[in-house]
């Protein structure tokens, strides 16, 4: 018989590691989200995508995460005017990373408030346990 409690203990912990790793991209994004090439026409730091894919984890009985691949995004690079810089063309552009900060805070926004509500269920669930355990020694 499955244990709904250590199912759901197993989920949130499948959970903690997905948005953990969502948030370790996340922040590699915006450390790099000025490095150029490193040279004049090369291509900067392309941002990094994770997606996940559901996986049956059979000795909880139950559907989790789990990572699908870790991607680059195709959206174009920035160009920018910056004749001073080592990796700017002939013209005086450069080709800058296609990281948005924007979406990248939102992302860690989300990756942190979902890594949160798993903590929350795990410790719920030992709560739970703890309440049973006390109930079976009265």
């Amino acid at each position: 018989m499955i244990d709904p409690l250590a199912a759901s203990t197993r989920l949130a912990a499948a959970g903690l590691e997905a948005q953990s790793l969502r948030l370790r991209v996340a922040a590699e994004n915006v450390a790099n989200a000025q490095s150029t090439g490193s040279e004049p026409g090369a291509d900067p730091y392309a941002r990094k995508t994770v997606s996940f894919r559901t996986a049956m984890d059979r000795a909880a009985g139950v559907a989790s995460v789990r990572l699908a691949a870790i991607g680059t995004d195709n959206t174009p690079f920035r160009i920018e005017r910056d004749p001073g810089n080592p990796a700017a063309d002939d013209e005086g552009n450069v080709k800058m990373p296609n990281v948005n900060m924007l979406v990248e805070m939102a992302d860690i926004r989300e990756a942190n408030r979902s890594y949160e509500a798993n903590v929350q269920v795990i410790k719920q669930a030992r709560a739970m346990v703890a309440s049973v355990i006390d109930l079976l020694r009265t």
